[in-house]
């Protein structure tokens, strides 16, 4: 794995008190088609972002199983939120004490699956699930082959460390009414994993994205992208002025930032942004 980008001094790997820094990794790596590889590979990104004072670990979108172009394998792939890999995921979020989050292929009804994130407890327990609402249909990409899209209903959140976290996928980033969609719910840390596709400026897309839907939201915005040569990796924690607090380059590894509600407090305070608005978010 790469080098550890870091910010901040490490607490103790207990759950965070309500209002005292959070420990938070984004972890990127190459998922593929073997699920035990992928755990293998996830274990070794949480044990290294636990060490340094991490938390809460975002994995990227497909984190369970990802070949490329999707097809009869990603169908094949599928499992239910209860099944073998979830339940992994879990015993990894008990053992090390931490929330963890990872991308999923979900069964579905129907001949597709959903593109789903889950988050699990320290506890082990999912205390929220995201089924993505943008699929890929763009740059020559046909997810919706493979997909079907999340139902439009109210976000499930979690609470840590006196954040309230949302999820959102990859594709959704473009769409600027999902994160202020998620931040009308009390949202104030959006975890976006993502396959971010390599492409002519597909990097400059990733940053510039992310750190306006932190701008324009005042929120923290914690990404993880995949490596090469599913994503441009460039994972990374942005404060809610838009500032890159932890980044990871194009490598394997984990990237670490120590984040805190009186920061967001601070910000707002002096950007007011949110109460000054005057449109909402309507689905169609």
């Amino acid at each position: 794995m790469s080098a550890v980008a870091e910010t901040g001094a490490a607490p103790e790997h207990d759950e965070p008190e309500q209002g005292a820094p959070l420990g938070i990794a984004v972890a990127q790596f190459a998922p593929g088609g073997d699920k035990a590889a992928n755990l293998g590979t996830i274990r070794g990104l949480v044990e290294a972002a636990v060490a340094r004072g991490a938390s809460l670990v975002v994995l990227p979108e497909y984190s369970m199983h990802f070949v490329s172009p999707l097809g009869s394998q990603t169908l094949g792939a599928a499992e239910a939120v209860d099944g073998e890999f979830v339940t992994a995921l879990g015993a990894l979020a008990v053992e090390f004490g931490i929330h963890l989050v990872a991308g999923i292929i979900e069964k579905a009804d129907g001949p597709r699956v959903h593109n789903t994130l889950v988050a699990l407890s320290p506890a082990g327990a999912v205390v929220a699930r995201y089924r993505k609402l943008h699929l890929y249909d763009a740059y020559g990409a046909r997810e919706s082959e493979w997909m079907q899209h999340g139902t439009i209903a109210h976000p499930q959140t979690f609470g840590v460390a006196g954040f309230t976290v949302g999820l959102q996928t990859c594709y959704d980033i473009r769409f600027p009414e999902v994160t202020r969609w998620l931040v009308d719910a009390g949202v104030d840390l959006v975890l976006v994993p993502a396959e971010w596709v390599p492409g002519p400026a597909k990097e400059r897309h990733w940053t510039s994205l992310l750190e306006v839907r932190a701008i324009e939201n005042t929120v923290f915005v914690a990404a993880a992208d995949h490596t090469a040569p599913g994503g441009v990796g460039l994972s990374r924690v942005i404060d809610p002025t838009g500032v890159t607090v932890a980044a990871l380059g194009s490598e394997a590894g984990v990237a670490v930032a120590f984040i805190a509600p009186s920061r967001l407090t601070e910000v707002r305070r002096v950007n007011p942004a949110l109460d000054l608005r005057r449109f909402g978010v309507v689905p169609r």
